[in-house]
């Protein structure tokens, strides 16, 4: 008898060290910026699958800037963290914080936007294909353009990559169809107010324009506030498929949206760290994909990107 309770309490203290580190996994999360409601939904869904899963950990705002979030993941690092979530302010410098990661040995995964470095072990990415998006919504552009006219790009932050690959899939379909022409492409940084400012010029240039591809929603739905009762028709199509957006093609202001699963990636984003820090085998790249949202089966994504 002795013998057997000496065997099941050695197999239970082999099943604690497990048990509590499933626990007490602690997460340092940095993103780019707050102050975006598209990484605000991600965040959110960090947030929930963090308490969800049982793991510690703060999220913290970089604002846009590079020296603050790698002074973040190296607060984070100091702290002791067992994983950290970027969702990166600049795709093409990220490289200073996988090497404070690897240095360091903590999981690192990037969320959203796709890193321009070669990732290493310990490190994921968990996003979706730009590229592909940048397709989806101007296959839905020339369709509504009936193969001729000239399109506008209106540009995300130009140090993200979801801004070069998705307007490179832009321009692989309107070299498609010989009668598309790009006639303008200008950034607005992702932003709506950025977006009113260069659609009012556009407009006041007299630039002849007959659709509009924009890199996200927010800028999309910039273009109709510049454009107002839109006299001249001028088709416009986003990327993300947030609320604003559904609701703007609902009534027809615009031609389609391609959904981004912002609650998958980030619940992908926790999910992965979590098998990253117990040593369990993961994808370099976790791919949540694309879909395109038109009026006709708007209904099944009305829920999907909720704040």
């Amino acid at each position: 008898m002795n013998i057997k309770k000496t065997i099941v309490a050695s197999l239970l203290a082999c099943m604690l060290p497990a048990a509590a580190m499933a626990k007490d996994i602690q997460v340092g999360v940095s993103m780019a910026l707050f102050d975006d409601n598209f990484l605000t939904i991600i965040r959110t869904s960090i947030q929930k699958e963090m308490q969800k899963d049982g793991v510690k950990g703060q999220i913290e705002d970089a604002k846009g800037d590079v020296a603050q979030q790698l002074q973040q993941v190296q607060n984070f690092i100091g702290q002791g963290v067992d994983a950290i979530i970027v969702n990166p302010v600049d795709t093409n410098a990220v490289k200073p914080i996988m090497d404070q990661a690897t240095k360091a040995g903590v999981a690192l995964v990037f969320v959203n936007r796709r890193p321009q470095a070669e990732l290493t072990d310990k490190m994921a990415y968990v996003g979706s294909d730009s590229e592909l998006a940048g397709r989806l919504q101007m296959e839905a552009l020339a369709k509504a353009m009936n193969g001729k006219g000239n399109v506008a790009i209106l540009l995300g932050d130009l140090a993200n990559e979801a801004t070069r690959d998705r307007t490179k899939g832009v321009e692989a379909v309107v070299a498609k169809y010989p009668g598309i022409k790009v006639v303008q492409k200008q950034t607005a940084k992702f932003m709506r107010n950025d977006a009113v400012d260069v659609v009012s010029n556009w407009m006041t240039a007299g630039d002849e324009i007959t659709a509009i591809a924009s890199n996200n929603d927010e800028m999309a739905i910039g273009a109709l506030q510049a454009l107002g009762k839109n006299p001249d028709h001028i088709l416009i199509a986003g990327v993300d498929g947030t609320p604003d957006a559904l609701q703007m093609l609902k009534q027809g202001k615009i031609v389609a949206t391609v959904f981004q699963d912002a609650k998958g990636q980030g619940e992908g984003a926790v999910q992965t760290a979590i098998k990253l820090v117990k040593g369990e085998k993961v994808q370099k790249v976790v791919d949540i994909p694309y879909q395109l949202i038109t009026k006709d089966n708007m209904e099944q994504f009305t829920s999907r990107n909720l704040k």
